[in-house]
């Protein structure tokens, strides 16, 4: 799976391409902003609309390229993903959570409506991601069996077994100091991060028509995708800036968070971080020898997101 010269020369200009053609979907997707319920909409739309690497519905598209999958189906729980994302993150923001004012080089959304608007607003792209993720069933000739087990796998990796669970295990952690244990970070990240990246590439994986193994094989290497990712993200927040990176660095230290970084050092945390970036690539590798599949740009994207400099 290692890309020939001229695909490596274009793979930003790919990436890119990509990247506007999920923020035009996502555009089809969110709500109006009208009616007595129109500054949540644009609350809503204000926080998905802020930019971003779009990296879940895209992992989503590729995992699904890669099985072969061109259904339509997919696009629906492409903006459904994203939307569960972004209300993590404005949650997130809150002044009751990290209390940041910028995301994405701008005002976060608590800043901007107000807290109350802002939890509103995440609570509506939950409930909205899945109304939207539901609409896969009205599509013609669609695949309910693979819609439900999209639905489920988005569902609990979203949840309080998932995402849900990781914030909570994050939001105790603060309270503990120098107590935090290997274990409970890793659980942490496995949970907060990992899972709506093993989401997206399941997701995809279940309509591009992949089987039971297969699904399996591309749980693991999201898993280890979003393990790393985490890590660049801690070592990010040490070693960046604001211009850079789009938001406050330094937020982990202020907020007394235990990290990889704080844990392990900077060296052994980029060491752990270079190597759950190759296995999972070559988990990858495996499963495209295996099962004789292609698609080029997938490698070259998880490896792009795992050694970002923003």
């Amino acid at each position: 799976m290692r890309l020939n010269n001229d695909f490596q020369n274009n793979f930003k200009e790919e990436q890119n391409k990509r990247a506007e053609a999920i923020e035009t979907l996502l555009k089809n997707y969110l709500p109006k902003e009208e009616g007595f319920a129109g500054t949540v909409a644009e609350a809503m739309n204000y926080s998905v609309l802020a930019g971003g690497k779009r990296l879940r519905p895209m992992l989503m598209a590729e995992t699904c390229k890669l099985f072969g999958g061109v259904s339509k189906e997919i696009e629906p729980f492409m903006a459904a993903i994203e939307m569960v994302h972004t209300y993590s993150l404005v949650h997130d923001d809150l002044p009751a959570m990290d209390n940041d004012e910028y995301r994405r080089g701008r005002k976060t959304t608590h800043v901007v409506y107000g807290e109350a608007m802002a939890i509103l607003a995440g609570d509506g792209l939950l409930n909205y991601a899945f109304e939207t993720a539901i609409s896969a069933f009205s599509i013609e000739g669609a695949d309910t069996g693979r819609i439900a087990q999209a639905l489920s796998i988005l569902a609990q990796k979203a949840g309080i077994y998932g995402m849900i669970g990781g914030q909570t295990a994050d939001i105790e952690a603060e309270n503990l100091g120098d107590k935090v244990t290997e274990e409970h970070l890793l659980f942490i990240h496995a949970h907060k991060t990992a899972a709506l990246i093993q989401a997206a590439m399941m997701i995809g994986a279940v309509l591009g028509g992949a089987d039971e193994k297969q699904v399996a094989l591309i749980e693991k290497a999201a898993y280890e995708i979003g393990i790393a990712f985490q890590i660049q993200d801690d070592i990010l927040d040490v070693t960046s800036s604001l211009a850079v990176l789009g938001k406050p660095v330094g937020s982990d230290e202020k907020n007394s968070k235990t990290t990889y970084v704080t844990l392990k050092g900077i060296e052994a945390a980029q060491e752990e971080q270079k190597e759950l970036s190759a296995h999972a690539i070559a988990l990858l590798d495996s499963l495209v020898k295996e099962y004789s599949l292609k698609n080029d740009f997938l490698p070259e994207l998880i490896r792009s997101l795992i050694t970002r400099i923003k």
